[in-house]
């Protein structure tokens, strides 16, 4: 305990000199010590984490740039790929129309051709039949005098 008091003792003789505050020749030295500290983290740490920053800005803004042309090239070929190939759909639908057209021309022609030649073989045929049924109708005319004939003389044989 005795050593405790002293202690205290010796604190309350210190306050009493200076206090918290004291300005001797430490103060400036201090002082000294602080500017040079900040000049070495200056020169050391905060000058070269700058520069790294400004590199890094400079990367990030030449990156962006390049990236903003590289996009406007891609729009730019984008619109120019879609317009030729808006080009090319309008050219084969049109090829597509006119090959569609010919081809049902050619399909109605060939229809009207066959319509015409069946027309004209119904035509035959009736002819045909007209005529094979003229000869089969004089066929049997010449059968029936034939066969009148053969009765009439049968009948008069019989009546004789």
């Amino acid at each position: 305990m005795h050593n405790l008091l002293l202690l205290v003792l010796q604190v309350s003789e210190t306050e009493a000199k200076g206090g918290l505050f004291d300005f001797n020749a430490t103060l400036p030295l201090m002082a000294l010590q602080f500017l040079a500290l900040t000049v070495i983290l200056n020169l050391i740490f905060y000058k070269p984490v700058g520069n790294i920053l400004d590199e890094r800005d400079e990367y990030i803004r030449n990156s962006l740039t390049t990236a903003s042309a590289s996009l406007l090239k891609a729009n730019e070929l984008t619109q120019t790929y879609e317009d030729g190939l808006a080009e090319s759909r309008k050219k084969a639908q049109s090829l597509i129309k006119n090959a569609q057209q010919n081809a049902q021309a050619i399909v109605s022609e060939k229809i009207k051709e066959a319509q015409q030649e069946a027309e004209k073989l119904l035509n035959d045929a009736y002819d045909q039949l007209n005529i094979q049924k003229e000869q089969a109708l004089k066929s049997l005319e010449s059968q029936v005098d034939v066969l009148s004939h053969q009765i009439e003389l049968k009948l008069l044989d019989l009546n004789n």
